[in-house]
């Protein structure tokens, strides 16, 4: 008995290493491109149902993985990447406030891959600091479809050309700068702003459709650097060896989505390829993080784990070994330092498959930011004062929120539904606040006091000593 239970270890021994062995992450070390948007809600691309023009992320859908339930951890630009390339969420790294930075001394996925043998870069919008915890290459765009904080193509294509010639691996970061305010870019002609359908919870005016007219022309422009990206990875015999990450970032400008911890300020789409690896045509309903992106990353490697990262490998859920990845993921929002924000509105979040529970630190605090300068903000206005009732109540809900929010993200996508303190869903309120309040005090987060301290940790109030 005690032979054969030895022969019976042995044999599911040696069946683990060979499982491990014939893993496509450690056959080869990949490349990797991960490509994000900027500013863009995921639930506005085509290929997720939305009304802009995407086919080049619909292809790609049809290649690889689209995933329904991503998050990042921040609806803002820079603490989003800060986490992205880390693995650490925001609190904890320090970088949570916009224009941030993390803890000098913190590794990022350009120390773990150069490491590993690979040539490691990122070209476009970097929105990092500091540069010691981000080495990276760096290019800037030049051309027509690459200026200003958009991907430099000429380079890219240079470095794709050279890792292809010398078999050298790369993780190369293509970012975007659209569709982010100022909306310049895009054809908006191909999009008639009469008919559009405006989300449920945005005051129809005629300056609200044409600034979504052209929202939607710079998504479709997004979209276009996309198919840059495959043509290249295509012309250079890449693709085959690539892992190809697609993100649309946090949500739009507009208001309920950046700048606050409802779905469409925090959900993200993603879509990832890896032909002979990801199912084609696949997808997942599986949730998983920014912070994941890491991990995930290096496992393909055949990397270890840092004990600083934070993140969850998804690789399972990419070669189909599991269905499911986390049970919960987290979000906070800090408007003090944001543009024309107020002195202190703090939000936090977890979000459950179905519900998401928000905590707002000041609710006696009255909300603002930037899109109260534009145009078709002040068109609301005016709405509410000639006594429109739907956009006085559309104002007021986000100017002015409670201490608690709970939402059916299932019946409500939009977030519209308050179900805090409603009895049927208490047990829900209580599991969620007790999950945030344990994940909070993982992150050294003290809420309020967190809050006040965040010019600290913006980039143009560091220390000088």
């Amino acid at each position: 008995m005690k032979k054969h239970s030895i022969q019976t270890r042995r044999f599911f021994l040696a069946l683990l290493l060979f499982s491990l062995a014939a893993t496509p992450a450690l056959v080869a070390s990949p490349n990797f491109v991960v490509m994000i948007a900027d500013d863009c809600t995921f639930s506005d691309l085509g290929c997720y149902g939305g009304q802009a023009k995407t086919p080049n992320m619909d292809r790609l859908c049809k290649q690889g993985m689209q995933f329904d339930r991503c998050f990042q951890a921040a609806p803002m630009c820079s603490p989003t990447r800060h986490a992205l390339y880390t693995g650490i969420y925001p609190v904890r790294s320090g970088a949570y406030p916009n224009h941030t930075f993390v803890t000098p001394g913190i590794h990022s996925i350009a120390h773990y891959l150069k490491a590993a043998g690979y040539r490691v870069a990122l070209s476009g919008k970097s929105h990092i600091n500091p540069p010691e915890s981000f080495p990276f290459e760096y290019s800037k765009g030049t051309t027509e479809i690459g200026k200003g904080n958009n991907p430099d193509w000429p380079v890219i294509d240079t470095m794709l050309g050279e890792c292809q010639k010398s078999s050298t691996p790369f993780c190369l970061f293509i970012c975007s700068n659209e569709p982010h305010t100022p909306y310049t870019h895009g054809d908006p002609s191909v999009y008639d702003p009469k008919t559009l359908t405006l989300p449920p919870h945005y005051v129809d005016t005629p300056a609200t459709r044409e600034a979504f007219q052209k929202y939607l022309a710079e998504v479709s422009f997004f979209d276009k650097q996309v198919g840059i990206c495959l043509d290249l990875l295509d012309q250079h015999k890449l693709t085959e060896e690539t892992l190809l990450i697609v993100l649309s970032e946090q949500g739009n400008s507009f208001p309920f989505a950046k700048w606050t911890c409802y779905d469409a300020g925090l959900q993200s789409g993603m879509i990832v390829r890896w032909p002979g690896k990801v199912e084609a045509g696949s997808r997942t309903g599986a949730m998983v993080e920014y912070v994941d992106v890491v991990p995930t990353l290096l496992q393909a490697a055949g990397q270890k784990k840092p004990r600083a990262v934070e993140g969850r490998s998804f690789l399972p859920l990419l070669t189909g070994a599991q269905d499911h990845h986390k049970q919960y993921s987290f979000g906070v929002q800090t408007s003090r330092g944001i543009n024309n924000g107020p002195e202190s509105y703090g939000i936090r979040s977890v979000r459950s498959e179905r519900y998401r529970y928000i905590l707002n630190l000041s609710p006696d605090v009255a909300f603002q930011n930037a899109v109260f300068k534009t145009g078709w903000w002040k068109t609301w206005e005016e709405k509410a004062a000639s006594g429109n009732k739907q956009a006085m109540a559309r104002l007021q809900r986000y100017i002015q929120r409670p201490a608690v929010e709970l939402y059916d993200c299932q019946a409500d996508p939009w977030n519209l539904e308050n179900l805090a303190g409603n009895p049927g869903h208490k047990q829900v309120q209580q599991q969620l606040a007790k999950e945030l309040g344990r994940w909070m005090k993982s992150q050294g987060d003290l809420g309020q006091e967190t809050e006040m301290a965040a010019k600290e940790h913006q980039w143009r109030n560091r220390s000088k000593k």
